[in-house]
């Protein structure tokens, strides 16, 4: 027999609270990002943030539109209530929705013992309640519907220091967090001022903790250690602006890109200077979406293998990406995996940005007189590895003396030298090295060099002569014999001697000045740098041929 005039309706357990999302929230940050979320999303001006690491509490108040009783039950306690359902995505004060699918609210279940909340409307009465976790538990495992867990009655006690003077909007009190408060008040004033950024560049929306409002200075750190900084599609930022004003030595590039988010990526001096917040967490580029923080670090889903990487932290800001798809996982601290949009976003990001910041990062680092990327091919390896001695000999004559103006001065002239000093280092051991290997292969073959022998006792005479005059009584050549005495020049008239073609000999002849100017330390033209280069390149042939030889 079939019954037509049974009704049925969906019953719901409050073990749904728990597949929802109650226990998705693992980040204590992620919980405080989701309760200010709601403040902006409520209009306030001003939220209040107070915690007490001793007796392990957390208070977060706001003064936003409030809820009166029937808001509170219709909307605040019905999950999955959405303030975007009749098609707004905007707030009374044209602030776009951060909040969309009605459960972030679980999260404000996940971190404490016991959560009470009161809220009230302008000229109204506190509504509100209290949710004991271990009441809830064990409503869930006895497999109770919502109707049959009410909320417990909240204290007026804890909450009179946060009532007085509260005109409106909604105050929600954690006691006993789970784990403990373990970060400090200075970890979380960074991280707000990094993970909220409406609360800085929004002036009608302000961030406090413990009565202290949260600005742009938390940041100092970081900004002291910046380096340089790629603008994407002029972003406007006050922690941006800081950084041109208060540290002009700051490198910048601007990048416009015809597409429709905007950002920076900065670089910092050493990449320990991104674990400012903690010694386990680091910052990095991080997506924003309408002013929130979505995805932690999206460098990860485009990596580079360069050196780069452990260099740089930034933002970008997308808020195409909040549109009628929900893009966003349900712990809200992630972007759906092979979301398309996102996807586009990645790609776009990494060419041309992460390919300029790349080569931006080496020219600059490189100039300022740091390691840079050893893998980039723009400059040779051994004009790397000279640079890199120059930058450490540099520094014997750039450290800070008290007159500041002689430290100005000569910091100046020694960065004038890094180019030339870039090709000098480099092209002397070459120098070094081939002349010395001419000469083990004369020794080693016992080739006659008495035609030499005039000259090398010239050279004698004139070094004996010099270390008389400076009161040198020591050896100064570690092999004293007269080979030692001999440039390439010479060495090439005594190895072609032998019947070989006089190839090394005529190149060591156009060699032989630039050589000499080069060993005086002086500063060669660029015409005399590309010569040196191309001769030095036959002698080294040459010399490679007669070494295989044996001659």
């Amino acid at each position: 027999m079939t019954n037509h005039d049974t009704d049925f309706t969906f019953e719901i357990s409050l073990s749904v609270l728990n597949h929802l999302g109650r226990n998705l929230y693992r980040s204590f940050m992620t919980v405080l990002g989701e309760a200010v979320s709601n403040s902006w999303d409520a209009d306030a001006e001003n939220v209040w943030i107070y915690l007490d690491r001793d007796e392990n509490y957390l208070v977060i108040k706001d003064d936003g539109i409030g809820m009166n009783a029937e808001d509170f039950q219709n909307k605040f306690l019905k999950i999955g209530y959405s303030k975007r359902k009749d098609g707004n995505s905007k707030s009374g004060k044209d602030r776009p929705y951060i909040g969309r699918k009605g459960i972030g609210k679980l999260a404000l279940l996940s971190c404490a013992d016991k959560i009470s909340i009161i809220s009230k409307i302008e000229n109204g009465e506190y509504n509100g309640g209290t949710i004991d976790n271990s009441r809830l538990d064990d409503a869930i495992t006895e497999d109770l519907t919502p109707q049959e867990y009410p909320l417990g009655k909240w204290e007026k006690s804890i909450f009179e220091p946060y009532i007085e003077n509260h005109q409106k909007g909604t105050i929600v009190y954690f006691e006993n967090i789970k784990d403990g408060i373990r970060n400090t008040e200075d970890y979380l004033r960074k991280s707000i001022a990094l993970y909220f950024r409406f609360s800085l560049i929004d002036d009608s929306f302000n961030l406090y903790l413990n009565d202290e409002k949260i600005t742009v200075e938390c940041l100092d750190d970081l900004a002291l250690k910046t380096q340089f900084i790629w603008l994407i599609n002029d972003i406007q930022d006050p922690y941006i602006q800081k950084l041109k004003e208060k540290f002009p030595p700051l490198e910048e590039s601007k990048i416009t890109i015809e597409e429709n988010f905007k950002g920076f990526i900065a670089s910092v001096e050493k990449p320990k200077n991104l674990s400012i917040i903690s010694t386990d967490e680091r910052v990095g580029i991080d997506l924003f979406v309408n002013g929130r923080l979505r995805e932690r670090n999206i460098l990860k889903q485009i990596p580079t293998s360069r050196i780069v990487e452990n260099y740089l932290y930034g933002q970008i800001h997308f808020n195409e990406l909040d549109d009628s798809e929900d893009r966003f996982t349900t712990a809200r601290e992630g972007i759906v995996a092979n979301d398309p949009k996102f996807e586009s976003l990645l790609k776009k990001l990494q060419n041309p940005i992460i390919n300029k910041v790349i080569e931006d990062w080496d020219k600059w680092r490189v100039k300022h007189r740091e390691e840079g990327d050893s893998e980039n091919p723009r400059i040779t390896k051994k004009e790397r590895k000279s640079r890199e001695l120059f930058n450490v000999v540099a520094e014997e004559y750039t450290a800070p003396p008290d007159d500041t103006d002689y430290g100005e001065r000569v910091e100046n002239w020694v960065n004038e030298l890094g180019e030339d000093a870039q090709f000098n280092f480099g092209s002397y051991a070459e120098c070094f090295i081939s002349e010395n290997l001419v000469r083990k292969l004369i020794i080693e073959n016992s080739i006659d060099i008495s035609n030499a022998q005039d000259y090398i006792n010239k050279l004698k005479t004139i070094e004996t002569q010099n270390k008389a005059a400076g009161n040198i009584n020591i050896e100064l050549r570690q092999a004293n014999i007269d080979i030692s005495y001999l440039d390439m020049t010479d060495l090439a008239g005594i190895v072609d001697t032998r019947g070989q073609v006089n190839c090394l000999h005529n190149d060591s002849k156009q060699y032989k000045p630039i050589r000499d100017a080069l060993m005086h330390t002086a500063r060669l033209t660029n015409e005399a740098k590309i010569k040196l280069t191309s001769v030095y390149d036959n002698i080294k042939g040459r010399i490679r041929t007669l070494l295989s030889s044996g001659n």
